[in-house]
């Protein structure tokens, strides 16, 4: 059985958008334009729940009859909250301090659900992952720097990329690491009375 609901992703990342599409799932792209800056929370499990709230609710602003799905990541580290680094000079400084240690990568996302252009259900979720990094050697950290990936990524490391071996072990969900619980947007949806094959593409 398939359900004609329009999916809607309110973020720019493609890993995002792929863990999607490789569940199945072919969500439309729509980048909201969220100040993140404006944004401050105590906790930062706290922030990146109003973050991924913040961009479902002006994302779905915009929409007449979809699910609008909005996320954000951001790994905290010894108390604080690290989204991308700066540049090179910021990811290499987080590098030799996340060495050999352990942080929790905090995702949030919301599903927001619009009917006849009104929100007419909201459900925020924030599932927070132990990340046990490995101790890369300095070439090998210049060599990843290189790439560009740690930059564009928040806490400047990927499980999907380059990053990948840098890692131990995650304790958690690590598709949350990635981008977005696929199992949370499945507990989601069913509040909505929707299965996650219902929106499987045809």
């Amino acid at each position: 059985m398939s359900v004609d609901r329009r999916l809607v992703l309110a973020s720019a990342s493609p890993a995002r958008l792929a863990l999607m599409r490789q569940a199945g799932l072919t969500p439309e792209v729509v980048v909201s334009q969220v100040d993140e800056s404006s944004v401050r929370a105590a906790r930062v499990g706290e922030l990146v729940a109003l973050l991924a709230a913040a961009k479902a609710k002006a994302v779905a602003e915009q929409e007449t009859d979809a699910l609008v799905v909005g996320a954000d990541s951001l790994l905290e580290f010894r108390g604080q909250a690290l989204g991308k680094p700066a540049d090179t000079h910021d990811a290499r400084d987080r590098w030799q301090r996340m060495s050999g240690r352990s942080g929790v990568l905090h995702t949030g996302q919301a599903l927001f659900d619009v009917r006849d252009g009104q929100v007419v259900s909201r459900d925020v979720a924030v599932v927070s992952t132990v990340v046990h990094f490995a101790s890369p050697t300095p070439q090998e950290i210049e060599a990843y720097l290189a790439t560009g990936e740690p930059v564009a990524v928040a806490g400047a490391f990927t499980l999907d990329g380059l990053g990948a071996p840098f890692v131990r072990r995650v304790d958690g969900d690590p598709a949350a690491v990635v981008g977005l619980s696929l199992a949370t947007l499945r507990t989601q949806l069913a509040k909505r009375g929707l299965a996650i094959t219902d929106l499987w593409r045809r």
